[in-house]
């Protein structure tokens, strides 16, 4: 019975532990569902973070796509890069670079200007490159560059229009084109040179070899750029005049004046000393096509003899494509016997006689001297 009754005692005493048990299970379900719920909330505030932040990131990814390669400016400062690479070839090929005899006719410049120099032997040196200012001006976008052009700073404005779509990004042309037209005139030679690519006048010249040496030829030219002009021939050289063209579409003069060389100067001073010794080989008075001659109302007793007691000294200046001998004071001598017309005496005649040499100088195509003495 004791041994029931303190079974029964023990039953009786785990009684309450049961119950404790069965009242708690709910309260623990409960919890368990509200940390769930919670961590479920605190997950989607952290998706939700990502998310943004992903969208953040991927609009300044597109943001950043669009400035380093779809903006316009760098529509301009890929047209830069082509230059300064040397392509002009693709340069040429940027929408709204090209021109035609209208576009140029329109614009008030030569409509016959020689594309000869939208080459990449022409270019110039062109680095450092970056965008100064993007500005919104209705449709247009001017985009302005800075560069060093041959160690020169400088900065160019380029007005930038949209055409159409590439995709999601537009896609630009320039509104206006970047080239630009430099009138060259080049006096004393036929022949010069733009940034080391030699050419003759004739070659470029709307009017081919019929053309006017001494006249401006127009030379379309990119822009940015520096274009040196230098003549180094035979018979002239000159140093390098340089030409910055950072102003799209418009006419820039430049003139280039040739020095003539040392050689081609004692060249026409050895042909001008053997034109005046062959003068005086004529026994007459007024020896042809001389610069010389003498007046004499006498009678002539014996052959007058002429000699060049100073020769001129020659000095060229550059006249067109061509020179000019500049004046430059001899003299010569004659003598003669005469007979007065008065009274028959006979004389002896020993004058000097000044004169002035003076003449033009052609350089013909073969590249010989044409020289006439005026």
């Amino acid at each position: 019975m004791s041994t029931t009754g303190e079974m029964a005692s023990g039953s009786a005493a785990t009684a309450p532990d049961s119950t404790v048990t069965a009242d708690s299970a709910p309260r623990a379900s409960h919890r368990g569902r509200g940390d769930a719920r919670r961590a479920v909330a605190g997950d989607l505030v952290i998706l939700s973070a990502i998310g943004a932040l992903l969208i953040a990131a991927f609009i300044a990814a597109g943001a950043t796509l669009y400035a380093q390669f779809y903006g316009p400016s760098a529509f301009v400062v890929r047209y830069a890069n082509l230059l300064a690479d040397g392509n002009a070839t693709q340069a040429l090929a940027v929408p709204g670079v090209a021109v035609s005899s209208a576009d140029l006719e329109a614009a008030g410049l030569p409509a016959d200007a020689s594309e000869d120099f939208l080459r990449s032997s022409a270019l110039g040196d062109l680095s450092d490159i970056h965008v100064v200012s993007e500005t919104n001006n209705g449709d247009t976008v001017v985009v302005t560059l800075a560069y060093s052009a041959g160690g020169h700073e400088a900065s160019t404005t380029f007005s930038v229009v949209q055409d159409g779509m590439v995709g999601i990004f537009p896609r630009w042309e320039f509104a206006q084109s970047p080239i630009a037209v430099m009138e060259l005139t080049v006096n004393g030679s036929s022949q010069f040179a733009v940034n080391g690519f030699s050419v003759d006048k004739r070659q470029v010249s709307p009017d081919g070899a019929a053309a006017d040496l001494s006249a401006p030829i127009p030379l379309l030219v990119f822009s940015p750029g520096i274009y040196s002009v230098t003549v180094d021939t035979p018979t002239a050289t000159s140093p390098g005049v340089a030409m910055l063209s950072d102003v799209p579409f418009t006419s820039v003069p430049v003139t280039v004046t040739a020095t003539a060389s040392d050689e081609f100067v004692a060249l026409v001073q050895e042909k001008v000393d053997a034109f005046l010794d062959e003068c005086t080989q004529q026994e007459v008075l007024q020896p042809t096509a001389c610069p010389f001659g003498f007046d004499l109302t006498d009678r002539i007793v014996t052959l007058p003899t002429w000699s060049i007691v100073q020769d001129p000294t020659v000095s060229l200046v550059a006249d067109g494509a061509g020179w000019r001998i500049a004046e430059s004071a001899a003299m010569a001598h004659i003598e003669l016997r005469s007979r007065s017309l008065f009274d028959g005496s006979v004389s002896d005649v020993s004058v000097d006689v000044p004169f002035v040499v003076t003449g033009t100088i052609d350089i013909l195509p073969d590249g010989t001297a044409s020289i006439l003495l005026g």
